[in-house]
């Protein structure tokens, strides 16, 4: 056991933090997990255990810090308050599993060369989406991940085609990892209380999950397609084909390219993107690179 704080108590907490001259701040969306059952369900749905490496993003004052590295973890922790950072330096500096990276973990983690197999985090509710879907984006595969989230970030995760959560991010999310719902976790649960509840949410890599070949315009598409929900397939295609401002080598029109791409992935176009998965859409940005000619370069 690693004693340091009663990180179950909001008055110790709160004293803690008093004496130390510090604050939570809004901006960092800063909310301490105090219910110790939860950290405890939270830990046992990551599995990891001696040895295996866990990036862990916003630890704050470390109460799930500790409970990683009892378990044998080795930890490196993304935090951006420096306040908060001299504290997890003070508590866990000493211990040789223990690695802090100071700063906006968006703009820390690509330079990091700690080794992550793992990530957990009560991801900040202004920030974690954005997050999570960079990872993705940028190819950075995790055997699992445990975070906990707004409840309704976490139901856009888990949502599948044709439901009303569906989203670009749900299908980021599916894309290589599989989702599972954890429990929701009330207000009660955190200090300060937020007014929205949060939940746990546990994404596993599917087999060969980190080399699915999506073509290089893949995600640029996801994104176009969804930010037009209510559009067509065909109709956001063109827009996103014009606006690639790539044309295919016999000088088709848009419209052609669009009509071409979405025959070949075999996809109705008159049907709205919330409709397909990562494969169908994997399928259409595929046709389209070839169509285009671009390859492996980054569409959108």
């Amino acid at each position: 056991m690693i004693p340091f704080l009663n990180y179950d108590s909001p008055r110790d907490l709160r004293q803690f933090l008093e004496s130390r001259k510090l604050g939570m701040r809004k901006m960092y969306g800063q909310n301490f997990l105090i219910n110790g059952d939860a950290r405890r369900r939270l830990l046992d749905a990551l599995e990891a255990g001696r040895g295996d490496a866990v990036w862990e993003i916003g630890p704050g004052i470390g109460a799930m810090t500790a409970g990683l590295l009892e378990r044998g973890a080795l930890v490196t922790a993304f935090e951006i308050d420096r306040g908060f950072c001299a504290v997890l330096r003070e508590f866990f500096g000493a211990y040789p599993g223990f690695t802090l990276i100071e700063g906006d973990a968006l703009k820390t983690w690509p330079e990091s060369r700690e080794a992550g197999d793992y990530l957990f985090g009560n991801l900040p509710y202004n920030a974690g989406a954005a997050l999570l879907a960079d990872f993705i984006e940028r190819k950075k595969y995790f055997k699992r991940m445990v975070v906990t989230v707004q409840k309704e970030v976490a139901r856009r995760m888990a949502a599948k085609p044709g439901s009303k959560d569906y989203s670009s991010f749900s299908l980021l999310c599916a894309s290589s990892y599989r989702v599972t719902l954890l429990p929701v976790l009330k207000g009660a649960s955190f200090y300060p209380e937020p007014r929205v509840d949060s939940q746990g949410v546990r994404l596993d890599l599917v087999p060969g999950g980190e080399a699915v070949p999506y073509p290089g315009c893949f995600f640029p598409l996801v994104r176009r397609l969804f930010s037009s929900r209510r559009k067509t397939l065909r109709n956001t295609l063109k827009t996103f084909i014009e606006e690639s401002g790539v044309r295919a080598a016999a000088g088709a029109s848009a419209r052609e390219i669009a009509e071409e791409a979405l025959a070949s992935a075999g996809i109705n176009g008159g049907e709205r993107p919330e409709r397909f998965g990562a494969g169908e859409l994997g399928a259409l940005a595929g046709a389209l690179e070839r169509l285009l000619g671009t390859g492996n370069r980054r569409g959108g």
